[in-house]
């Protein structure tokens, strides 16, 4: 795959901690404008993986590139400019309790642009506005939000740079479904009207179906599979026939449609 299709390539990542391998030669790409899930059994790595391309954990084998750019051999000026192309919103949303709603959306602001604090003030308000949550919660302390609200607030961060790249780290998780279903039609109107990628780590069978156009399987340390659903349905692997055709696989599919 060339670079104009490929934002993110991984190749022979590997991973460990301590004695404990996690990822052993992995290979992935994410294609430019897709939205791809990645799923696996607990303890496979998603979360691990995903930290990984952002660099918030170092693989100890293998290349990452993001954008065409190689993030280990790169000068620190090239991997900052990528960086501030990507947002990330992690399970908890990782909002800071001590700052205000709208302190948390513009403090990547205030860290990597001089931008001036009312204009800074102002693409807050609109972010909040873009991810769905009211004018009222600007102002208010993430303890005061919903957990759905939360999440809102931390997308909202997460896109407070203009990303073409966006994260998402169990985006539904702890969600109830009707505020699960509204993220996932979210997240579609995002792709579609910012021209986002995004790669997201999920355990949300309904959130596959309805938002992603292909997923990738962690089995046995690698990136066993991917494709679009449709494919890996097709699979004869224990676990991927377990996933997609177990009775919660076969549910997701009738109230999504994907069936």
């Amino acid at each position: 795959m060339d670079d104009e299709t490929a934002i993110v390539s991984l190749r022979g990542v590997c991973n460990r901690f301590g004695a404990q391998t996690i990822h052993e030669n992995l290979d992935l790409d994410v294609r430019r404008g897709e939205i791809i899930g990645l799923i696996g059994a607990s303890g496979a790595g998603k979360s691990v993986l995903l930290r990984t391309i952002i660099g918030l954990n170092r693989q100890v084998g293998g290349s990452v590139r993001v954008m065409g750019l190689d993030m280990d051999k790169a000068a620190e000026k090239e991997r900052e400019a990528v960086r501030r192309r990507w947002g990330m919103l992690f399970q908890d949303g990782a909002l800071f309790s001590s700052l205000s709603v709208g302190e948390n959306i513009a403090f990547p602001l205030r860290e990597f642009t001089s931008l001036s604090a009312p204009l800074r003030r102002d693409i807050a308000r609109l972010k909040l506005s873009l991810v769905g949550l009211p004018a009222s919660a600007y102002d208010k302390f993430p303890g005061e939000l919903s957990g759905g609200m939360r999440k809102r607030a931390g997308l909202a961060r997460a896109l407070v740079l203009d990303p073409a790249l966006l994260f998402l780290d169990e985006p539904t998780a702890g969600l109830d479904p009707l505020a699960a279903g509204a993220l996932d039609r979210l997240i579609l109107e995002l792709r579609k009207n910012l021209d986002l990628t995004v790669c997201m780590a999920t355990h949300d069978l309904d959130s596959l179906y309805t938002v992603c156009d292909r997923v990738a399987v962690l089995a046995e340390k690698r990136i066993f599979a991917v494709d679009a659903i449709s494919g890996l349905l097709r699979s004869d692997y224990p676990w991927i026939r377990e996933y997609f055709l177990g009775a919660r696989g076969r549910a997701a599919a009738t109230r999504t449609g994907g069936g």
